[in-house]
């Protein structure tokens, strides 16, 4: 089986120690997190978990059912990449002298990204899209010096009206 890049999302309890025992799950079991966002829901009884991890299909469903056997799991849902709408953030910190400033202002065109700092030998840019997007703007800035950057794990929703939440009829 070929990996790939597998996007689980959980509904889990908000409650202290949650995160630490699902990361635990995977690191105890060796699995590898490409990417990990936590977040509030609309209901604040719940927490969000986004987790995306390079493996077959069979390791995904495999996680899921160790995952569905935790006390703090609400719901866990593997998404199909063609119905899921997954974004990430990305900050990223450039020297750039002023001359070249033009430059990097057609790349943030190109790419639609926003400046959202400079200075006199710098510019700091925010990107949001998906993985794929965020892996190019960066290698397009690559002949520049990146001072720093930072990216956020990954925020998915599935296509459609269907939701991860339950409704009050399912209770």
């Amino acid at each position: 089986m070929e990996n790939s890049r597998q996007i689980i999302a959980i509904l889990v309890n908000n409650q202290p120690g949650v995160l630490s025992r699902i990361s635990g799950l995977f690191s105890r079991r060796g699995y590898n997190i490409d990417s990990l966002s936590v977040c509030a829901t609309e209901d604040e009884r719940y927490s969000r978990m986004t987790i995306c991890l390079n493996g077959t299909l069979s390791t995904a469903k495999q996680i899921t059912a160790q995952l569905e056997k935790q006390e703090d799991v609400v719901k866990v849902m593997t998404f199909d990449h063609g119905n899921v709408a997954l974004r990430e953030l990305l900050l990223i910190k450039l020297a750039v002298a002023p001359e070249k400033r033009g430059e990097i202002v057609d790349l943030c065109t190109l790419f639609k990204a926003k400046s959202i700092d400079t200075t006199m030998d710098s510019m700091m840019l925010e990107l949001t899209g998906n993985t794929d997007k965020i892996d190019a703007f960066i290698a397009t800035l690559g002949s520049y010096k990146i001072l720093e950057m930072a990216r956020t794990g990954g925020a998915a929703l599935e296509r459609g009206n269907k939701v991860m939440a339950e409704s009050e009829e399912e209770k």
